[in-house]
């Protein structure tokens, strides 16, 4: 059996056209068939390359030369753009980037899903696709006797310093930088992953977009946090929107962020923010949209394709926070929620407290199993809306979808790969999707949000 090889060489410099783009924004370039992966390429581009990796089945290559931009490169306004991991399409236009977006979205319907002729309508996009992010949690290292605080470089653990990110709300980065000083001023020293020694690991700043509360989270590897109280005073002196300061404690050898130990050291426990009319209190560890405005849009839209008459029950998967339940609460008669989070369910019930919304119950557990368990219980959906993580569903609640047989499905994705997969499952079930809406909840990042219509196949009949 003759094996064949790449057609290309490490270190060698082709010509070639670029085809399209991955889903993490890198340009693929085609010889003989055999894709080469260029990050900062774009597609239509004539670009020479220089190759730096070789497998069986792909290569990577560096750009070196462009012939024939593209119609919508641009240069990137940020000046630490090509180091710094945060952000993979700055180089492409705004317009261009909503354009790739939608046609990632196709393929993958297509290609995984093979779910043909689907409309896939334009990309939701922002306005003003800058400065929307409300939370900042960056790594904090030393150089040069000093600390240091910003971002991973690409594909490393390499401290790239940011004194100014362009997706960030500007109150978070003037909160980071100015604590950072503060903990330098009284000896606190960053924490070192090799050595497994010092004490301040990241900085977190979190903003309330509507109420201008800012909360502080300093994350240690020690319980104690040297000149604790003078670092109090100094923060709340020079940051009067700092309604809470808050430790939490890491002492593991670890990536993760967060440890199990958290403590307010000063303020409330919670700041709070609006999405649209919902108000809701957020903790240093809840998981809150960073982009409340395009939530706005994502959410308004799951209730337009939930359809609600005030009649439905609805079951909303992975609830969170119940940032989604407490929308659909608003038009439904009935709506369970359930998460696997203990703490986020906490946060949901003191959410719907928060709000006077008395029509949700919330659930702690598996969805897979509290669903299946509640439809046995004789709970059943006139509409089911799921918002999974980057795995989507599990297969247990898909099938138990298709028992229970809602008559609408709304499904909320952050990974258009997974959900194309899962839609598979559910048309192959009984259900027909009707459309797919992407929004962009991360302007200038590889990321795409969607939320896609799924009606019973027997009720689309029965119109």
């Amino acid at each position: 059996m003759t094996v064949l090889q790449p057609p290309v060489q490490k270190n060698n410099y082709y010509d070639v056209t670029v085809e399209d783009l991955t889903h993490d924004g890198a340009g693929v370039a085609k010889i003989s068939g055999y894709p080469i992966f260029v990050s900062n390429a774009l597609p239509q581009e004539a670009i020479k390359i220089k190759i730096t990796k070789v497998k069986k089945g792909y290569a990577f290559g560096r750009l070196e030369e462009i012939y024939q931009p593209s119609p919508y490169r641009v240069d990137a306004p940020c000046p630490i753009y090509k180091q710094c991991g945060g952000c993979q399409l700055q180089h492409l236009s705004y317009e261009g980037q909503l354009l790739a977006k939608q046609k990632q979205v196709q393929d993958v319907l297509e290609r995984i899903g093979h779910l043909k002729d689907i409309p896939v309508h334009p990309v939701l996009g922002m306005e003003e696709p800058w400065r929307y992010r409300n939370k900042a949690q960056v790594p904090v290292g030393e150089r040069e006797g000093g600390l240091i605080a910003g971002f991973y470089q690409q594909r490393s653990h390499e401290i790239i310093e940011m004194k100014d990110c362009l997706i960030q709300q500007e109150t978070n980065d003037r909160v980071v930088q100015k604590v950072k000083g503060i903990c330098e001023t009284h000896g606190v020293r960053s924490y070192n992953e090799k050595s497994h020694r010092g004490t301040l690991r990241h900085i977190m700043a979190r903003y309330g977009l509507v109420t201008g509360e800012t909360m502080v989270v300093l994350i240690t590897r020690t319980a104690d946090l040297p000149n604790k109280k003078q670092i109090i005073e100094d923060i709340t002196t020079a940051l009067p929107e700092v309604k809470s300061i808050v430790q939490n404690v890491n002492p593991q050898k670890t990536n993760v962020i967060f440890g199990e130990e958290t403590k307010v050291l000063w303020g409330e426990e919670y700041i709070y923010d609006f999405i649209g009319d919902i108000k809701f209190a957020i903790s240093a560890r809840s998981f809150y949209q960073v982009n409340p405005d395009q939530t706005k849009v994502l959410y308004d839209k799951a209730l337009e394709y939930a359809g609600l008459t005030g009649e439905e029950t609805v079951i909303d998967a992975y609830c969170g926070i119940g940032t989604i339940s407490l929308f659909l609460a608003q038009k439904a008669q009935k709506v369970y929620g359930v998460e696997i989070v203990p703490e986020a369910i906490e946060d949901a019930n003191r959410n719907a407290k928060l709000n006077g919304i008395q029509n949700v119950e919330f659930g702690v557990g598996e969805a897979e199993v509290v669903i299946p368990n509640w439809y046995k219980d004789g709970i059943t959906a006139d509409v089911l809306v799921v918002d999974p993580p980057r795995k989507g569903c599990d297969e247990a609640l898909l099938q138990t979808i298709i028992e229970m047989k809602p008559k609408k499905v709304v499904y909320v994705s952050c990974n258009p790969g997974t959900l194309a997969r899962d839609l598979r499952v559910l048309e192959d079930g009984g259900y027909q999707t009707v459309e797919v809406q992407p929004v962009d909840m991360f302007p200038h990042t590889n990321h795409v949000e969607v939320v896609s219509q799924m009606i019973l196949k027997e009720e689309a009949g029965s119109r």
